[in-house]
């Protein structure tokens, strides 16, 4: 039950310097420091680490000054407090993570101290890049069940429809695809051949699926 956290997490906001109450109009658990205002920390208690867990924390939120959200511990660590992705929601939202063990031992996992994610250049670029190449939408948003038309795929039909017919060579077919001798040369679905030194074919897998995606 919850109620088993409850005096691990009391003893360990008191040693924080604390005075720690439970069940406090609808917390889990509120400690007050001596201040004026008091500081307000909010813990809200669960078993495991679920969703509901972090809507609870996302409510208390506005009324206190910092959530710790407490779960007990997994067995050798694999439980979802130990997921990286856990942790780094709970540095977004400004959340305290802690785990307490079947001793009562309370091990913190996350400080409760705001925290925005650092940019990363080079994934935006890729998805802006993507965004950009792509002709037209050509992919519903939720897809799972077949292949994700990609700019790059987009090419490589373009070039397998320039050799349906017979082979070519890349450069004949760089004007109007300019990334055409690479696609030929890296050759990443297997589709094409070369027939000879400069001239490229289809495969029976690159006629199969030129069928496939233009039908």
């Amino acid at each position: 039950m919850e109620t088993t956290l409850y005096l691990p997490i009391k003893r360990f906001l008191e040693g924080m310097g604390f005075e720690v109450k439970g069940e406090v109009c609808g917390c889990d658990v509120v400690a007050l420091d001596n201040g004026l205002p008091a500081a307000v920390i909010i813990a809200e208690l669960k078993l495991t680490f679920t969703l509901e867990l972090v809507l609870q924390a996302v409510d208390r939120l506005p009324a206190c000054d910092d959530v710790w959200l407490a779960v007990r511990a997994s067995p050798r660590g694999r439980g979802r407090e130990s997921d990286a992705r856990v942790k780094k929601l709970c540095r977004l939202l400004g959340f305290g993570l802690v785990t307490v063990s079947a001793k009562g031992e309370v091990e913190v996992i996350v400080e409760p101290v705001p925290w925005r994610p650092r940019r990363d250049p080079k994934r935006r670029s890729r998805i802006v890049e993507e965004h950009k190449k792509r002709r037209g939408d050509p992919a519903l948003g939720g897809s799972t069940r077949r292949p994700i038309m990609t700019a790059y795929r987009q090419q490589a039909l373009d070039c397998a429809r320039a050799l349906a017919a017979a082979p070519g060579r890349p450069r004949d077919l760089k004007p109007t695809m300019p990334d055409a001798p690479k696609i030929l040369l890296r050759n990443v679905y297997g589709w094409f051949e070369r027939i000879e030194r400069g001239r490229y074919g289809l495969t029976a897998r690159g006629r199969a699926e030129l069928a496939r995606w233009t039908s």
